[in-house]
């Protein structure tokens, strides 16, 4: 068991997925490029609200465009990863078995860089 202390230390953001690009030579890969809003501090590397992230998703998707558009929640104080030749500066949060693939997608109304508390 964590603590709630320790609970707090996770940064779970709602983002934006602007772009979605299959890696080359990745059966699993996709790179998104995602919007974290305003409120989400630059980093090392990073383009100020947008964030790429790297994640294995692809077979959950026959048209990755269909991602484009979507808010969902993401793990955003994580250190960057290196996949593949990319940076990925966020992890993509989903729920799944042998039998069902869902994202975290958030309503309508929720804009990027709201924080899931």
């Amino acid at each position: 068991m964590i603590t709630i202390e320790d609970f707090k230390k996770g940064e779970i953001t709602v983002g934006k997925i602007l772009t979605v690009e299959i890696v080359e030579g990745s059966e699993k890969l996709l790179k998104l490029s995602v919007d974290f809003g305003e409120d989400l501090p630059a980093g090392p590397g990073r383009r100020g609200n947008l964030r790429t992230v790297v994640s294995g998703i692809r077979k959950y998707f026959e048209e990755p465009q269909t991602l484009v558009g979507v808010k969902c929640a993401f793990a955003t104080n994580l250190e960057p990863r290196p996949l593949m030749g990319l940076t990925s500066e966020a992890m993509i949060l989903a729920v799944s078995s042998d039998n069902y693939f869902s994202l975290l997608q958030v309503s309508d109304g929720v804009e990027p860089g709201a924080r899931v508390k």
